[in-house]
């Protein structure tokens, strides 16, 4: 479809670039009639409440609660992804509100299995499996509960908790209302002089722009306002450390970061030595910041010069049908089997291509066990739109491999691996259109693509993951942490990162307070482990390491079938080690070679 600069309807669109939702269900009616069975089947699993211990009973349970979710999520996926096409018809925002209701409806109804399961002894699962050989597919799930129960109270005690869990999300639920709804920011003047009003949104625009008093003035008006509440930001913070804090103390866990990694099997080590061999590889980052500084001719470097392009983007117009052929010249490394599913999925809809009226914004891959994987895009026409393209494929792909080759219980993977088959995409992606680029603007935007993602994705999170330990462990031994106390620590971890050419002005003392992320306790650190994972798998690669490639298949086949660490660990990466994060360091180093060259 030729680029158009109309915002196309829906019917406008051929068919050819959108996904198909009929092959889930063919029309509302069939979608009707399975939403009307699925909940009839879902009363029956109250019936199993109290009569897990035995062995034929659970494996009965498991059996119909398997069945249940799977329709389940068929009309999940049906109601989202017609609500996603177009969000003004009003007919599947309501089915979609249905879904939602029901869902919660649903996980009410089995809350009763995992607190059964675990109030049983800890031989359980061995003596439920001897007694019936069909459950030795659950046991690692089951282990996986099992392994909770140390740190499972008492009844009663469980059930105050649960009572509490509002209380609890109030530090966020307020953070939010306020960062969201309440804070207000000054009006400032764009590049015409006109007068605009600042928001979060429009601040990522102000930061990058060509004129450095707009950025400034984004950056220092920003974070005054901040500043202005800095005491109720920092009490809403200091509060959600204490409650991770508590509930770590209360569930017999030595800290809050053993808390937060033991659901998912990961070592506390992981996170100490990514924020070890990150400290280590410093100096890389410092070099930036100096060859930025000069690249962008300045005297002095800031903290808001940080983030304007060093190179303009190259104004291309990508077809859709050049991006799969780029897509397929750059993923080649992953072999005939992965391009023939990758090609295969484009002519078979899965995905939605181009922007229409009222569609949702944005990007994403979603599916589930008995649907193909679904790619909703954006396409625009731009170079960026081809990197989503592949990295959303990328997800795909993962889903497909996991569904193809473990049953349903072990299909999904979990955060700490999600997003390794997409940064793979994007990092093949990447190198390929730096080594066939022979104009010199557009290596140099390539090739500071990648600088910046890197020190976004690596070096940004990290130094986040850092600030979270530091507070933290400030808390836990007792000390107290004010306004003054926080804006000091995130002072000095800036230093720290960007080095002596680097002037760290005061107002980015306050950035603390703009994380959302840091009330989801240590889960930014996962940005950083998964890109090194990425660039670990995509170098062996590149590399034609024996055996690479089908090791890299392995873990996408892999699903949630065991612990993370262990899955990439056999695949060839192991987390535990810092070679991952040296294999991202090696190729931060090169692109800075690269760069100083050109």
């Amino acid at each position: 479809m030729e680029g158009s600069k109309k915002l196309l309807k829906r019917s406008e669109i051929p068919d050819t670039a959108k996904w198909d939702v009929n092959k889930i269900f063919a029309s509302d009616d069939k979608w009707e009639e399975a939403f009307k069975v699925a909940k009839e089947e879902a009363k029956k699993l109250s019936e199993y409440q109290g009569k897990l211990k035995e062995a034929n009973m659970l494996l009965e349970f498991l059996k119909l609660d398997e069945k249940i979710s799977r329709d389940v999520e068929k009309i999940m996926m049906y109601a989202f992804l017609k609500s996603d096409e177009d969000t003004k018809n009003t007919t599947y925002q309501g089915i979609k509100g249905r879904v939602n209701s029901y869902v919660a409806e649903l996980q009410g109804s089995t809350a009763f299995f995992v607190p059964e399961i675990l109030s049983f002894e800890d031989d359980f699962v061995e003596k439920v499996i001897k007694e019936n050989k069909e459950l030795e597919l659950y046991r690692f799930y089951l282990e996986r509960i099992m392994s909770k129960k140390p740190h499972i109270l008492t009844k009663e005690k469980e059930e105050l908790l649960a009572s509490a869990s509002e209380l609890f999300d109030a530090p966020h639920s307020i953070y939010s209302i306020f960062a969201n709804a309440d804070l207000k920011f000054p009006k400032i003047k764009n590049e015409e002089n006109e007068e605009m009003q600042l928001t979060e949104a429009m601040y990522s625009q102000f930061i990058k722009s060509k004129d450095r008093n707009v950025r400034e003035n984004a950056f220092r008006s920003l974070f005054k306002t901040y500043g202005e509440f800095r005491n109720t930001i920092a009490t809403s913070l200091v509060s959600s450390i204490k409650t991770w804090n508590f509930n770590a103390k209360i569930r017999s866990y030595s800290n809050a970061i053993e808390s937060a990694l033991a659901p998912n099997n990961i070592p506390v080590s992981v996170y100490d030595n990514t924020i070890e061999a990150i400290n280590k590889n410093l100096p890389l980052l410092h070099r930036y910041v100096k060859l930025k500084k000069k690249m962008l001719k300045l005297d002095e470097i800031h903290m808001y010069d940080l983030y304007v392009p060093v190179i303009d983007t190259p104004k291309e117009h990508i077809e859709f049908k050049e991006a799969v052929t780029i897509a397929n010249e750059a993923l080649k490394p992953l072999g005939d089997e992965y391009l023939s599913i990758f090609n295969s999925g484009i002519e078979n809809s899965w995905i939605d291509i181009y922007p229409n009226e009222g569609k949702r914004s944005g990007a994403y891959s979603w599916g589930c066990y008995d649907t193909m994987p679904y790619v909703l895009l954006n396409y625009t026409y731009e170079l960026n739109d081809v990197s989503t393209f592949v990295h959303e494929m990328g997800h795909s792909i993962h889903s497909y491999y996991s569904r193809k080759s473990q049953p349903y219980i072990y299909s999904d993977y979990v955060i700490f691996c999600a997003e390794v088959a997409s940064t793979t995409n994007e990092i093949l992606l990447i190198n390929h259109l730096i080594h066939k680029e022979k104009d010199k603007t557009k290596k140099l935007y390539l090739i500071n693509s990648q600088l910046e993602q890197i020190r976004a994705t690596v070096f940004r999170q990290v130094m986040f993951a850092e600030f979270e330990k530091i507070t933290h462990e400030t808390l836990e031994k007792g000390d107290s942490l004010t306004a003054d106390d926080l804006c000091s620590i995130w002072h000095n971890l800036n230093v720290k990162y960007f080095g002596p050419d680097m002037v760290v002005d005061e107002e980015i003392d306050m950035e603390w307070a703009r994380i959302p992320h840091f009330y989801s306790d240590f889960y930014v650190y996962q940005y950083a482990t998964g890109y090194a994972a990425a660039s670990s798998f995509a170098k062996m690669i590149l590399e034609e390491k024996e055996g690479a490639l089908e090791k890299y298949k392995g873990f996408l086949k892999s699903g949630g079938s065991n612990y993370p660490i262990e899955i990439l660990k056999e695949a060839g990466v192991d987390m535990t080690t810092a070679k991952p994060i040296e294999d991202t360091m090696d190729t931060f180093r090169q692109l800075l070679d690269m760069i100083e060259e050109i």
